[in-house]
């Protein structure tokens, strides 16, 4: 792909409560306040073609098209224009995905492209859709919780709790790292008063993981008709990433002008659905799809950022699959940082930007995953 990443910015994660680190800002400041830092980073992202948000929650706050919103609000080009998109989890990474292609067929030359979720303003599900409790459906298509289909998952694969409670620990440990390594966190833009990531547990240990019950069996009540039978119910609330505030946002345009700088060039860009009763594999899918586009294998990859969506998926990826594990989130992950829904995936871009310049590596790759068989994976190329 013709696609270069000219910068991804990401703000800092808040607390999803009245009082959390972001609650104060509208979806559009945040957003608005990262393209102010892209300018301030020496780029120009008010003069773009195009401005594409993911987000989840369109209702309330985030309704009336955000990405519109945000365009008006940041006094971006009148002539670019903005539509929001809501692919659950993935919707970050889709945007940028979308982004992407418009800039190959034409017609865009610079896009913006990303995602914001305030689940301080609008909370998990917040939408009400019929969908969620819409019992017309196959048993086999309801829907379900990302949770419970953790659980379920975790159940069907064999991933016990141990490995859980390990790669719990290890995004613990590696985000409380993080915070002291300033090439980690260059791409990481201050809100407010708000500079570091506000959901980290600073006291997680391996014994306080290991005391941990199970959380979601009460939730699996709810859905007992959807889930048609019982679960082994492996997941903590250490084994799931907290609900927060975030935003992210990539540059992205075609080939550098002489004298122009971009960060990093899209090698490959792949969607994938799956089976709806076993959701989480469709990022799997969609991780083997990009990777044979760039004509790459995963132990090829210098860094990768592998959404945590429950500790099931990233144990299961150390388990599975031929990866350095030194080499997968190494700066920490959502269990430790939270999940801001719809912004995830570019979260996880602007990461992965600042973990590879941090190595000096060549190639990275992202994945995220959702609710419902929802995948996508992004593979980079780093510019040295």
């Amino acid at each position: 792909m013709d696609v270069w990443i000219y910068d991804a910015v990401r703000t800092p994660r808040g607390k999803a409560r009245p009082d959390g680190g972001l609650a104060a800002f509208k979806p559009q400041e945040l957003v608005g306040g990262l393209i102010e830092a892209m300018a301030q980073r020496g780029r120009d992202p008010y003069q773009v073609d195009a401005l594409i948000l993911g987000s989840v929650g369109q209702i309330g706050a985030q309704g009336g098209n955000i990405a519109l919103v945000s365009k008006l609000h940041a006094k971006i080009s009148e002539s670019a224009y903005a539509f929001s998109l809501n692919n659950y989890c993935v919707s970050g990474l889709t945007a940028i995905g979308h982004a992407a292609a418009r800039v190959v067929q034409g017609g865009v030359d610079r896009a913006l492209a990303g995602g914001v979720e305030m689940m301080s303003r609008v909370p998990f599900m917040g939408d009400g859709a019929d969908y969620y409790t819409d019992e017309s459906f196959p048993k086999r298509s309801r829907y379900i919780p990302v949770v419970l289909a953790a659980d379920r998952l975790a159940e069907a694969e064999n991933v016990t709790r141990e490995a859980m409670d390990a790669t719990a620990l290890m995004s613990q440990t590696r985000s409380q790292l993080a915070e002291d390594s300033p090439a980690l966190i260059a791409s990481r833009i201050p809100m407010g008063s708000l500079a570091v990531e506000e959901c980290l547990r600073a006291k997680t240990t391996a014994e306080s993981l290991a005391a941990m019950r199970p959380s979601f069996q009460l939730l699996a009540k709810t859905y007992e008709a959807a889930l048609d039978g019982p679960i082994d119910h492996r997941h903590t609330v250490g084994h799931a990433p907290p609900m927060c505030d975030g935003a992210g946002l990539a540059l992205i345009g075609g080939a550098p002008a002489p004298g122009e700088r971009a960060r990093a060039r899209i090698l490959a860009y792949a969607e994938a659905g799956g089976d709806p009763a076993a959701s989480l594999l469709a990022g799997f899918t969609a991780m083997e799809r990009a990777l044979k586009q760039a004509g790459l294998k995963l132990e090829e990859m210098d860094r990768v950022e592998f959404m945590e969506a429950f500790a099931v998926t990233i144990a299961k990826l150390l388990r599975d699959w031929s990866v350095d594990p030194e080499r997968v989130n190494v700066g920490g992950g959502h269990l430790a940082k939270g999940h801001p829904m719809g912004a995830t995936g570019a979260i996880l871009m602007s990461s992965l930007l600042d973990a590879l310049d941090a190595c000096d590596g060549r190639f990275g790759i992202v994945v995220a995953t959702g609710a419902g068989g929802i995948g996508a994976a992004m593979v980079v190329e780093r510019l040295a």
